[in-house]
């Protein structure tokens, strides 16, 4: 009988504690990401600035270059900066806009990259998908898996709570990314990866079950666990599926609809997936997502984030154009504008709101 299996794209290194970035250097060396300490670091202009100062004694063979912002061109810019030195790796230093950059840079310049978060806000800081600023609006650009993930909880701490917020909307809407994904198995066909969902599902669920806050070390490192298995599983299926449905339809249509007004990542996705359990009829687990969302200081109706009724059923309309080909319940559903503000109306009155 041959025995059968896979290799899984996964970081080599996941460094999730206290301190962790007090040891950034020895990792890389133990690990021979670079032992001899030549790496090309990624920052922003703020907190970036700061940690760099307070880096710098400790990798004295890195080049520091620091990144304008969240678009295409500050990548291109970044890569065209790096590709002249012989560096071992790329690190990105900060929160999703520069880790975004530098994964592009990195797999521009044939290089591996080290994610370093400075903050929890989503799950992209271990997925294989750079979300670039671009002329026509976003654009999501496939790239490697960073090679090694460092998230030091005390720097954590340190950002604004509103990010941790966001972080723990977008690893609950797997939930109900995941409860998509097999909603269009059972009706299309589609194929499902089990190894995928569950990894998305379980990091989804250890975060709606934990009974800590954003200032307890133990939810943090639920929630940074999460968002990097998150991140994997999304390399092991090859796809955003398994944390992207109804929920982050609903989050890309308040981008697009309403660019100056839209709230967080997190935010919209966490309240998109709670309307979406509901609308599956999912209604228990529906109001359990949001007492947690709640409990945590995020939206669970349109009014927590300055919209109307009226709005947030021209969003959920507009939602599946966002994602064509996509298959979650808005798409098996297809209400109308009536039957989304029906839904809704039921939603708010099971939630309590």
């Amino acid at each position: 009988m041959p025995v059968l299996t896979r290799l899984i794209p996964s970081p080599l290194v996941v460094d999730i504690r206290r301190g962790a970035l007090n040891d950034l250097a020895s990792v890389l060396a133990d690990q021979r990401i670079s032992s001899s300490g030549k790496l090309a670091i990624a920052i922003s202009g703020g907190s970036g600035a700061r940690l760099r100062e307070r880096l710098s004694p400790a990798l004295p063979g890195a080049s520091w270059y620091e990144v304008g912002g969240g678009t295409l061109d500050d990548a291109v810019k970044l890569a065209d900066a790096m590709k002249s030195g012989r560096y071992d790796a790329v690190v990105g230093l900060g929160g999703g806009k520069i880790i975004d950059c530098a994964k592009f840079a990195a797999a521009r310049i044939g290089l591996p990259l080290v994610a370093v978060a400075t903050n929890l806000s989503h799950d992209g800081l271990c997925s294989p998908v750079a979300t670039l600023d671009n002329d026509a609006g976003r654009g999501s650009y496939g790239v490697p898996n960073p090679i090694g993930v460092v998230i030091d909880l005390d720097i954590i701490r340190e950002a604004p709570a509103r990010f941790v917020r966001s972080g723990i909307g977008d690893a609950l809407s797997n939930i109900s990314a995941v409860a998509d994904w097999e909603l269009s198995a059972r009706v299309r066909g589609e194929d499902i990866d089990g190894l995928a969902a569950a990894m998305a599902r379980q990091a989804g669920e250890a975060v709606l079950r934990h009974p800590g806050d954003v200032g307890d070390d133990g939810f943090l490192q639920v929630l940074a666990e999460g968002l990097v298995l998150t991140g994997i599983s999304m390399s092991v299926a090859g796809d955003s599926r398994p944390a992207s449905g109804a929920c982050h339809e609903i989050n890309h249509a308040f981008d697009l609809l309403f660019p100056k007004r839209a709230a967080s990542h997190g935010e919209q996705c966490g309240m998109g997936a709670a309307f979406a359990m509901h609308l599956r009829g999912a209604v228990a687990e529906s109001a359990q997502m949001a007492e947690v969302l709640r409990r945590h200081g995020l939206p669970v109706v349109p009014a927590d984030i300055g919209f109307t009724v009226d709005e947030f059923v021209q969003v959920v309309e507009f939602a599946p154009q966002t994602r064509p080909g996509r298959y979650t319940i808005l798409e098996h559903l297809n209400l109308s504008t009536d039957q989304i503000k029906d839904a809704y109306a039921d939603y708010a009155k099971a939630i309590g709101s």
